[in-house]
């Protein structure tokens, strides 16, 4: 539908549902509650960030099941499947068809061509457990431990540079600025110029699907920087390495599997990126 078609088919709608609608784009819903403080209660409408279930099928088979919030699906396919090693390829597309939509119209069900995966891989990494929102490796039972080495530059990050590349993210969190509830996870390249940003209610997601949204590009491999919202567990580092991005900066703090991973893999690893300071915890190699 062209901008014109879709401003013509607007203004025939009630002025509800074009608010319903608005924030569904944005990412967001509007729900009622009761405020309580210490100044007393009272009743608000707040923007909160959508969660929806979305079934991934390798030919017609489960692969895996991911909440997540509905916007840039063929991204977060796209970038899923090459973070976990199914479907590796860089250079142009992968055929995905959408089987099923919500009521809403939100996707629910994907499958993607079984001659576009590795499918060893594909059963290796199959999911047998409902993968939520703010866990990239639930159902998984072993713990993955990729092989190889990153030889990016050391960079000697300033702190200029961090404030600029943050601010520059926080400006495009459209998500985030009208319901507070989504993360963002953002690539930038080696002059510092953001590349691509994506949001989601989960951090792994935002991860895959900013990922995803370069390898759709054919533009990963000038991705030189990760910048992410939220805090930094293993599983974000995986996803960073498969990438191969060598920089990784987080605006809350990492955990000590996140640290030891990447300077095992040769990350240079960056958290607290936030109020005048950032903490480096691991610098590659020169």
């Amino acid at each position: 539908m062209t901008n014109g078609e879709w401003m013509r088919t607007i203004q025939h709608l009630p002025i509800h549902y074009l608010l319903f609608t608005i924030h569904l784009m944005n990412g967001t819903n509007t729900y009622d509650g009761l405020k309580i403080s210490r100044e007393g209660s009272n009743r608000v409408s707040d923007e909160l960030t959508l969660e929806h279930p979305l079934s991934i099928r390798i030919g017609g088979e489960p692969f895996t099941l991911t909440m997540h919030t509905p916007a840039d699906e063929m991204d977060l396919v796209r970038g899923l499947l090459f973070t976990e090693g199914v479907a590796r390829k860089k250079h142009g597309p992968i055929a995905i068809e959408i089987v099923e939509r919500s009521n809403e119209g939100f996707i629910s069900i994907v499958d993607v061509a079984p001659e576009e995966v590795d499918l060893h891989a594909a059963q290796l990494n199959k999911r047998s457990l409902l993968s939520v929102a703010s866990c990239g490796i639930c159902g998984i039972t072993e713990l993955q431990i990729p092989n190889g080495k990153l030889s990016g530059e050391n960079d000697a990050l300033k702190l200029e540079q961090v404030e600029r590349m943050f601010a520059e993210m926080r400006k495009k969190q459209s998500d985030y600025l009208i319901g507070g509830g989504s993360h963002a996870a953002a690539l930038f390249n080696r002059e510092h110029r953001l590349l691509e940003l994506r949001e989601d209610i989960g951090r792994h997601n935002a991860v895959d699907k900013v990922i995803g949204a370069l390898v759709n590009a054919e533009k990963l491999k000038d991705a030189n920087y990760m910048l992410v919202s939220g805090r930094v567990s293993y599983e974000i580092v995986v996803k960073c390495f498969a990438a191969g991005v060598p920089n990784l900066l987080a605006v809350s703090a990492p955990s000590t599997l996140a640290v030891d991973f990447c300077k095992e893999l040769g990350i240079s690893l960056y958290g607290f990126c936030r109020e005048n300071r950032f903490t480096c915890y691991s610098q590659s190699a020169k």
